[in-house]
């Protein structure tokens, strides 16, 4: 038990026992893993490569290319992979799609958080504002509560003017 052991934390300590003696997820997954900078770089090549052939009219689609959706074209147009929807080929590869899809997500990022910061000097502003006309929660929650009070007593005169 102690060689197995010493076997599996040679061929990649935590990762070895995990995958255990099966070699065929060794490439797939233990690879990506001790080779972080190289996965991303062929994932980025191979996704270059694909936008190239993309562009071919005569191009045959390969296993990973889909047909892009009506909304899918508007993101790839927004994203600015494309200038019309018109000049979108048939079939887009995963990758393509994927990276249109983060730029988009990272533009609408970006319009959230200027429109919460616009948010933010606006409700400044106007606090600013209420607080010169002496319009503040203090004030109109004792004013409420006097309000309150007033009714209460008139009811209570009411019932006791009132003999049953």
């Amino acid at each position: 038990a102690g060689g197995e052991a010493a076997a599996q934390c040679r061929r990649g300590g935590m990762l070895g026992r995990l995958l255990g003696r099966s070699p065929g997820l060794w490439r797939p997954v233990a690879w990506p893993v001790l080779h972080p900078t190289r996965a991303v770089g062929n994932k980025a090549k191979g996704a270059q490569d694909a936008a190239l052939q993309a562009a071919n009219p005569g191009y045959k689609a390969f296993k990973n290319d889909r047909r892009p959706t009506n909304f899918d074209k508007k993101v790839l147009v927004w994203a600015g992979r494309f200038k019309k929807e018109e000049d979108i080929p048939k079939h887009i590869s995963s990758e393509v799609l994927d990276a249109a899809r983060s730029s988009v997500r990272i533009k609408v990022c970006y319009i959230m958080i200027a429109l919460t910061l616009l948010g933010c000097l606006a409700m400044v502003i106007t606090g600013k504002e209420a607080a010169k006309r002496d319009h503040t929660l203090l004030r109109l929650n004792t004013e409420k509560k006097a309000q309150w009070r007033a009714e209460v007593e008139k009811d209570e005169e009411a019932a006791a003017g009132k003999p049953q």
